[in-house]
C-alpha cells in the first residue's frame, strides 16, 4: 500500500472513531439526558407569574423548566422585584456564592423573589450540588445558557436584577462577596430594603 493510501486509510479510520465517540450538536451529552422533571431535589417550585408580557432583553428567552415544578417565563413580568442568580455546579465562584443567594432568598420573603438559573450544566450535577449545599430557592434549568447569551454574558456567576415588569435593571458581573452586598444591590437597584 502506498504512503498516500495508508495516510488516507488512517485518516478515514480516525474520523470514524471520533464520530462514534462524540455526541452530535443536537443530542445532549449523557449527563444532561436526565430530565428536570424526573430529578428529585429540595429546590422549591417556580412561583406563578402574572400573565403580562415582560419588556426588555429577556422577553425572547424560551420558558425554562423548573426542578420542582412550574416554569420560569422571562417573557412575562414577575409581578415583584426579582433577583436571578446564574450558576452551575462546575463553577467554583458559584459554589461559594450560592449559599449567600439562598440567604437573600430567605430574607426576601414576599418583597423580593430570588430564583436560581442553572446555566450550562447537567441536571444530575446541578441537583446534587444544590442538595449538598442546602439550597432550596426555586431553580430553573437553562442547559444552553440562553439567559446569559440574551444579555451578552460569558462565564459565571452573574446576578440579574429584574423590575416587577420583567425588565433588566442591573446585572452584577461575577460573584458577590456577602449577603450584605446582595442586600445593598437590591436596595440600590430594586428599591427594596431587606
Amino acid at each position: 500500500m502506498s504512503v498516500g493510501r495508508r495516510a488516507a486509510a488512517l485518516l478515514l479510520g480516525a474520523v470514524a472513531l471520533l464520530s462514534a465517540c462524540t455526541a452530535s450538536a443536537d443530542e445532549p451529552a449523557p449527563e444532561q439526558r436526565a430530565t428536570v422533571a424526573s430529578t428529585e431535589t429540595d429546590l422549591a417550585p417556580c412561583p406563578e407569574q402574572p400573565d403580562e408580557p415582560a419588556t426588555g432583553d429577556l422577553a425572547g428567552v424560551a420558558p425554562l423548566e423548573c426542578f420542582s415544578g412550574g416554569t420560569l417565563d422571562l417573557g412575562r413580568g414577575q409581578g415583584v422585584p426579582t433577583v436571578l442568580n446564574l450558576w452551575a455546579s462546575w463553577c467554583g465562584p458559584c459554589r461559594e456564592e450560592l449559599p449567600l443567594v439562598q440567604e437573600l432568598a430567605d430574607l426576601g420573603g414576599d418583597r423580593v423573589r430570588v430564583l436560581g438559573v442553572i446555566s450550562q450544566d447537567g441536571v444530575p450535577q446541578a441537583a446534587s450540588f444544590a442538595d449538598d449545599s442546602g439550597v432550596t430557592l426555586p431553580g430553573a434549568f437553562d442547559r444552553d445558557g440562553e439567559v446569559a447569551a440574551a444579555l451578552g454574558l460569558q462565564g459565571l456567576p452573574h446576578t440579574v436584577f429584574l423590575a416587577a415588569d420583567g425588565s433588566v435593571v442591573f446585572v452584577k458581573l461575577g460573584p458577590v462577596a456577602s449577603t450584605d452586598e446582595l442586600r445593598a444591590l437590591v436596595a440600590e437597584h430594586l428599591g427594596v430594603q431587606l
